[in-house]
This record gives structure tokens, sequence and C-alpha cells, in this order.
């Protein structure tokens, strides 16, 4: 007798960004998700999002937060919180600009810029 093949839960991070695919917005069903799977740093990704804070250069996509400008990169971030209180290995955690990155790609609503950040940052 063969053992039935071993099931891997589905993590709520997971839940939502298959949600969202489907969805294809940010609707209110993908935004209980996110809101749910990582409190308020889901609420801070939503709102940038909204605010279209999210914005893609030719080298790095940059979320633009209350007083700093956060450069995401490969699912990580230049922000203290991803520094110092989230686990790497872990993928479910991540901080709010990470998170506004995912959602402004699968949404299609990053704001681009023909420019290369590294070059405009010092006049921002």
């Amino acid at each position: 007798m063969t053992d039935p093949p071993e099931r891997t839960a589905v993590t709520a991070t997971e839940e939502w960004r298959a949600a969202l695919a489907e969805a294809g917005e940010l609707d209110s069903d993908v935004t209980e998700r996110i809101i749910r799977a990582h409190g308020d740093r889901g609420v801070r990704a939503i709102e940038a999002v909204a605010e279209r804070r999210v914005k893609q250069y030719r080298d790095f996509t940059v979320v633009v937060g209350h007083t700093e400008e956060y450069i995401v990169e490969d699912g990580g971030c230049t922000c203290k919180d991803s520094a110092y209180n989230l686990d790497p290995d872990d993928p479910d955690q991540a901080c709010w600009h990470v998170l506004a990155v995912v959602i402004a790609r699968r949404i299609d609503a990053l704001d681009h810029h023909d420019m290369w950040y590294a070059e405009v940052r010092e006049f921002l």
C-alpha cells in the first residue's frame, strides 16, 4: 500500500497572493486577506499602493515612505524593519515596502520613471 502524497500547508501569504493573482485587482476580499496575514504592515502597503508611492525606476523599485525612500530588490528592503525585526529565511515575513511592491506589480500599479534612481536619488 502506498502512502498518500504529503500535503503542504498553504500559508496565509500564499493565499492572498493567489487571490490577488486571480482577482487582478485589490478587491475587498484580497485586502482583508493581506491585512489578516500582515496586520499593520499590510495596511501600510495597501495605502502606499493606493497613493502611488511605489516607483519603478530603470535600476530599482522604490517605495516612498513618510520620511525616507526605500529600495526593494529581490524580495529584500533597505528599511530597518527588514534588517532588525524580520526573519530573512521566512518568506511570510515582509516589511510593508516589500508587500507594497508585490501588490503593485501584480495589479500593474507601479509608477514608472524612465530614469536611473541612482542618478536622481540625491535630488529627491
